[in-house]
């Protein structure tokens, strides 16, 4: 039944703890707002929960936990679900759209120890010591950074790859989880260190929400455009960019890390981009940063829910900007590469886009001037070919060969 004009509103989400964390997380913002609409979740069990005895980038599907979602979309069972957005493909089926991104929390990966070896960090702990991750990106550079460790696979939900790390068996001295899934699960007592842009660039979009719906369902994407979030748009918009046009994924080892300063008249966005190769040795990476006038209409658009931001749920604090302003010193300092970007649209792009009205699945924010959401789109894109100029296509063609291998192996 379509309950579009009516005022119940279907939402999709994933079973985990953490999934319905996040979906009532933005539910209950989305009731502040409209007290009269009633919200009921429909849950159900992804590709990606299913299966859990092989690893991510080895069940060759891109959807994995999004496409089960996604199908009841467009079969209208439900009218939005909620995801992570580095769980999101950076191309959506046809018909479905990202209506809005929720305010970033910290991106950053975080190390989790186990006990007995609390007090170490990645360089001090034993040789051979038993890291666990699914990632691709954070397995290449850990193998890069820290050869002395053994990186192995871990798959499951939060609960339980910490169980798995706590168990007796010790297999595990540590695990590396977005450090904002454990805070809004309430562990980040958890954490033993936040990892800095400098050891880990993290995945595309890690740490915001992505409220996703049919493109055609216009009181859904109103009702959602005043928590798109302006700065976290540009930044998810630059990095997504770049993936799109990478041809990236969980298939290879792909970082970013981006930021959003205040100048003295204006804004700049700044995106590094990282490729390595599986084990790590070979890093391919770039610095571009571009200028606004501004991120934001100048007007008090009426879709805008407050001047706070009361759709913020977890204070992250400062150490984010910290470390990312020593980050950004170190690169003005030790590489010459960063290249500052200006009048970066192109009336090819701007004509594509406004035909479309989606940049790489996003909805075109109304609470941003169109001219900042093309240049933010088109700095992902020159920093994507600048890499590709250096060789990152062919490291990621010898990853991606690599698995590919591994499977036809495994099923021969």
């Amino acid at each position: 039944m379509d309950s579009e004009g009516k005022n119940v509103i279907r939402v999709g989400s994933r079973k985990s703890e953490l999934a319905l964390i996040q979906t009532n997380f933005v539910i209950d913002s989305l009731k502040k707002l409209y007290p009269d609409k009633e919200f009921t979740i429909v849950t159900m069990t992804t590709l990606g929960d299913r299966i859990l005895d092989v690893s991510l980038p080895k069940i060759g599907e891109k959807s994995l936990f999004t496409k089960d979602l996604e199908d009841a979309l467009r079969n209208d069972t439900v009218d939005f679900v909620v995801h992570s957005l580095k769980d999101l493909p950076t191309s959506l089926p046809d018909g479905l759209a990202i209506g809005a991104v929720f305010e970033r929390e910290d991106p950053r990966d975080a190390l989790v120890l186990r006990e007995g070896v609390k007090d170490c960090t990645l360089a001090s702990l034993p040789t051979g010591s038993v890291i666990g991750t699914s990632s691709l990106r954070r397995t290449a550079q850990l193998r890069g950074s820290f050869p002395h460790l053994s990186v192995v696979d871990v798959r499951g939900n939060l609960n339980t790859r910490l169980r798995k790390l706590d168990a007796p068996s010790g297999e595990y001295s540590a695990l590396l989880l977005a450090h904002a899934g454990l805070q809004r699960m309430g562990w980040a007592h958890r954490v033993s260190r936040i990892l800095s842009c400098s050891e880990m660039m993290y995945a595309v979009g890690q740490g915001a929400l992505a409220v996703e719906c049919r493109a055609d369902n216009q009181q859904v994407l109103d009702m959602l455009a005043p928590f798109n979030h302006p700065e976290t748009y540009c930044r998810i918009l630059a990095e997504r960019s770049f993936l799109k046009t990478l041809g990236g994924g969980c298939s290879a080892p792909v970082g970013v890390s981006t930021k959003l300063s205040p100048l003295a008249a204006n804004f700049q966005l700044t995106i590094t981009g990282g490729v390595w190769s599986l084990d790590g040795l070979t890093k391919v990476d770039h610095t571009m940063a571009q200028t606004f006038a501004q991120i934001k209409q100048t007007h008090k658009h009426k879709l805008s829910p407050t001047d706070e931001g009361s759709n913020k749920k977890i204070k992250v604090g400062d150490e984010e900007s910290d470390e990312n302003s020593k980050l950004d010193e170190k690169t003005d300092e030790t590489d010459n590469s960063i290249q500052k970007v200006d009048n970066l649209s192109s009336p090819k792009t701007i004509e594509l886009d406004k035909k479309s009205r989606t940049f790489c699945g996003l909805t075109e924010n109304p609470n941003i001037p169109i001219d900042v959401i093309i240049k933010c789109d088109n700095l992902g894109r020159d920093l994507a070919n600048e890499l590709i100029s250096k060789g990152a296509l062919e490291v990621m063609k010898v990853t991606q060969d690599f698995i590919r291998s591994s499977v036809v192996n495994k099923s021969s």
